[in-house]
């Protein structure tokens, strides 16, 4: 079983996936920002860095999700294959930060990876206002991320929203973060627990 969590930066997605890793006990498969050599470089250089790191993360996931369905585990992904292509890389392509070969370039690669994978079999997305992102982003306090500007959280927004009304490749579960805490409030936990119990009960 494959379900992965989707949202934009800050929206929680890493805190969730620990939390239901833990609760269900299923394996977590977190997005590999420690180790990425571009991450530094890109934020402080968006329009040269842009399209290796992109890469970088299609490569990542891709492996990731070949792995996951490999394993035959319970796993939990922290960001799925499809932000990159439909969220993160168009949006750099459309603020002229990635030429218009490389997003081509990109874009077959991700086409090419897509028809090899099989989507998770629970998606859930972690929708957010602007205000509790910029919020979330400052209270971890990652050096990199302080010079992430309100229109380019704002942008990525506005994708994700066009691209979750879309998508159809399996289960979705979309959950209103902006009026719960469920890092301090059990209850808001549990609330997100029982909604996940439903949908998978009804996947099997």
């Amino acid at each position: 079983m494959h379900i992965a969590v989707a949202g934009n930066i800050g929206a929680g997605k890493t805190t969730l996936t620990r939390f239901l890793a833990k609760h269900f006990k299923w394996e977590p498969h977190f997005e590999d920002v420690v180790d990425n050599p571009y991450l530094d470089d890109f934020y402080h250089q968006m329009e040269r860095w842009s399209f290796n790191l992109q890469i970088y993360f299609l490569n990542s996931r891709f492996r990731q999700v070949l792995q996951i369905r490999e394993s035959g585990k319970k796993i939990i992904q922290d960001r799925t294959i499809y932000e990159d292509a439909h969220i993160f890389a168009p949006n750099l392509h459309a603020m002229g930060l990635m030429t218009n070969r490389d997003f081509e370039n990109y874009s077959s690669l991700f086409e090419l990876m897509e028809s090899l994978v099989e989507a998770p079999d629970l998606l859930i997305y972690l929708r957010s206002s602007i205000p509790n992102l910029v919020g979330q982003i400052h209270k971890r306090g990652r050096d990199y991320e302080n010079t992430i500007s309100i229109d380019y959280l704002s942008r990525l927004n506005e994708r994700y929203e066009a691209w979750i009304t879309t998508y159809n490749k399996g289960k979705l579960l979309i959950i209103d973060v902006d009026d719960i805490d469920f890092v301090n409030n059990p209850e808001d936990l549990g609330m997100i627990i029982n909604r996940i119990d439903a949908e998978i009960n009804g996947l099997f």
